[in-house]
């Protein structure tokens, strides 16, 4: 695996020459929208103030692979992999898989007025607990409220005691629910975060903790998932529910996508769970930071087409589901693996 990377990395680094930082371009059109998926709703106040560009851009996508029975499956190879762009096969160009690294996760509360029925609340806070149990030292977390805003509780740390100690003092809820545009400020706040070495962080991530209700937000689940694939960040949603609420009780599958969200975690390569009993919010917790943990990360050349471009991540096996953002955004910013593989 290793002399593969070698030899991938000196390819990238062949073909993305003279890398140089330059502002955002104003002027990038994002007039394509994949079908059935997220519609761009990126402002140039959302980019970042540097971004990387070479005469190559090349895009990063993170892919989680599990097996017919839900495991994960390890050993891969960049051969086992097949790349879709907008209906188009592309070459990969870089990859490399990770087994047991670290984390950084936003883990956001809804404190909106409808979390006061039942012990949403109580549930959410113990879900918190969950996540932050599953985080290990070289780990980061932290910890946001919201109703109609995003308020940042505590910030990133991997003093968890702290985080866990910080959800006490969240505020008890009251007032709307601006679920979406939380989860699009929260998204922009864990993947804009960069590491000593100026790169962006892998294996970010944001999880909601939430009744799924939305009354207030500006932005559409698509509009929110276009933002959060944008900067290849997950969000997993873990909706609190009363057991005679939850989807799984009654016939109708579609139940359990109500107000979007699940296409929202889906579009963004995250995952949505419902929780009624403590069982659920255990097994939840374990798998979204066991799949943060086991990653494959792939590099291909961005188009030279700008806008929205879909993306599909395959296995060549039929036996293997590959989970991963559902596009980018083509003359955004290029991935931190050009970097990466430089060095």
């Amino acid at each position: 695996m290793a002399a593969r990377w070698a030899m991938t990395s000196a390819i990238v680094a062949t073909t993305v020459a003279m890398l140089t930082v330059t502002t955002p371009n104003t002027a990038t059109a994002r007039s394509q929208e994949p079908t059935g998926g997220p519609a761009q709703a990126i402002s140039q106040q959302d980019q970042p103030s540097e971004r990387f560009r070479s005469s190559v851009d090349v895009v990063s996508v993170a892919a989680v692979v599990r097996d017919r029975k839900g495991r994960f499956v390890p050993d891969l190879s960049q051969r086992d992999f097949i790349i879709v762009e907008s209906g188009q096969t592309r070459p990969i160009v870089g990859f490399k898989a990770e087994k047991d690294g670290p984390v950084r996760l936003a883990i956001v509360f809804d404190v909106s007025g409808s979390m006061r029925v039942g012990t949403k609340a109580a549930d959410a806070r113990e879900a918190a607990r969950q996540v932050l149990s599953s985080l290990n030292g070289s780990d980061q977390a932290a910890l946001f409220s919201f109703d109609t805003k995003l308020e940042r509780v505590r910030d990133f740390t991997s003093d968890f005691k702290s985080l866990v100690a910080a959800l006490d003092k969240v505020d008890a809820p009251y007032g709307q629910t601006s679920l979406y545009d939380a989860v699009a400020e929260a998204a922009q706040a864990v993947g804009g975060r960069r590491n000593p070495d100026g790169q962006a962080p892998q294996r970010a991530a944001v999880v909601v903790l939430t009744d799924g209700v939305d009354t207030h937000s500006r932005l559409k689940p698509g509009e929110v998932s276009g933002i959060a694939s944008e900067i290849d960040v997950p969000v997993y949603v873990m909706a609190v529910l009363s057991s005679i609420d939850d989807p799984r009780m009654f016939d109708d599958p579609e139940t359990a996508t109500a107000g979007g969200l699940r296409d929202l975690a889906r579009w963004t390569g995250g995952e949505l769970f419902t929780m009624s009993a403590p069982a659920h919010t255990s097994l939840a917790a374990r798998q979204i930071v066991s799949e943060l943990r086991h990653q494959y990360l792939l590099a291909f050349e961005a188009s030279p087409h700008p806008g929205w471009r879909s993306l599909e991540i395959k296995a060549r096996s039929r036996d293997l589901t590959v989970r991963a953002r559902s596009g980018y955004t083509a003359g955004g910013r290029s991935s931190s693996m050009v970097n990466e593989t430089r060095r």
